[in-house]
C-alpha cells in the first residue's frame, strides 16, 4: 500500500487518500456518487480500520476489504454484516474518542450520520 486509503476496481487502483481519521471515506463517498463504479465491485484496503470506519464501509455497501490494522471492534461488525475482509495485524481497540462514541451504536446508518455530522463539525473549527 502506498497511500493510506486505496481503492481498487479488479487490478486497477481507481481511487486513493493519504488524509486521516474518517475523511478518506466521504471523499471515497463522493467518488462513488461522481463515477460510475458499483461499490460492491470494488475493493477497499485501509490502512487502520477500527468500528467507525467499518460502520461507514458497511453503509457504502462495500463488503471486500483489507486493513493493514484492523479492531477486535471493526471486526466485529464485518462479521456481524458478513463482509469479506483480510487483514495484517489485529488489535484490541484502536484509542480513538470515535471507539467511544459508537460503542453501544451498530447501526451503519445511524453511525453513518453521527460520523458525517461530526467531521463537518470538525473540518468547521479548522
Amino acid at each position: 500500500m502506498k497511500h493510506s486509503f486505496e481503492v481498487y476496481f479488479e487490478d486497477n487502483l481507481v481511487f486513493y487518500s493519504d488524509k486521516n481519521w474518517i475523511y478518506p471515506l466521504f471523499e471515497f463517498e463522493e467518488f462513488i456518487a461522481e463515477n460510475q463504479y458499483s461499490a460492491e465491485t470494488l475493493f477497499v484496503k485501509d490502512k487502520i480500520i477500527g468500528k467507525a470506519a467499518a460502520l461507514v464501509l458497511v453503509h457504502l455497501k462495500i463488503n471486500k476489504i483489507h486493513a493493514k490494522t484492523l479492531s477486535r471492534l471493526g471486526q466485529e461488525i464485518l462479521d456481524l454484516f458478513q463482509i469479506t475482509y483480510s487483514y495484517d495485524h489485529l488489535i484490541d481497540r484502536i484509542y480513538c474518542q470515535t471507539e467511544v462514541l459508537l460503542a453501544n451504536i451498530s447501526d451503519p446508518e445511524k453511525s453513518y450520520i453521527m460520523l458525517k455530522e461530526r467531521a463537518v463539525g470538525v473540518k468547521k473549527n479548522q
